[in-house]
């Protein structure tokens, strides 16, 4: 499922539907779709800001989309996040482990806690 990223403007919580990234060697700003992944030098932005985005005197903006407007939820999106809720409600008890061996499940049991995790032993 595909998770919401927020517009890089500071204070706005908006969801983002456009990535801006610079071409410092051509003085370019390029604004086009949502990246697939979020990129350390670039930035998101939601459809407001995209529509106001201005660049610096003697800077060229290219809009790769004349029009921003945030998609809508896909067929993909949705049996994933029915997914996610059906096995959020199983009971605990259902799942069912991986086979350990017991030696392996043994020395688990004995090695020392780390923070809230720790080995069970299974009734194997």
């Amino acid at each position: 499922m595909r998770s919401v990223r927020q517009c890089s403007r500071t204070a706005c919580g908006r969801a983002a539907v456009a990535t801006l990234t610079y071409v410092y060697a051509d003085s370019t700003a390029v604004l086009g779709p949502l990246a697939q992944n979020a990129e350390p030098h670039s930035y998101d932005l939601c459809p407001a800001h995209a529509e106001r985005l201005t660049a610096p005197r003697g800077w060229e903006v290219v809009r790769l989309t004349p029009e921003f407007t945030p998609n809508e939820p896909s067929r993909d999106d949705l049996l994933a996040l029915a997914d996610a809720v059906r096995e959020a409600g199983r009971p605990s008890g259902s799942a069912v482990a991986p086979a350990v061996p017991d030696e392996v499940a043994e020395v688990l049991a004995q090695a020392p806690r780390r923070a809230h995790l720790r080995v069970l032993r299974g009734d194997g």
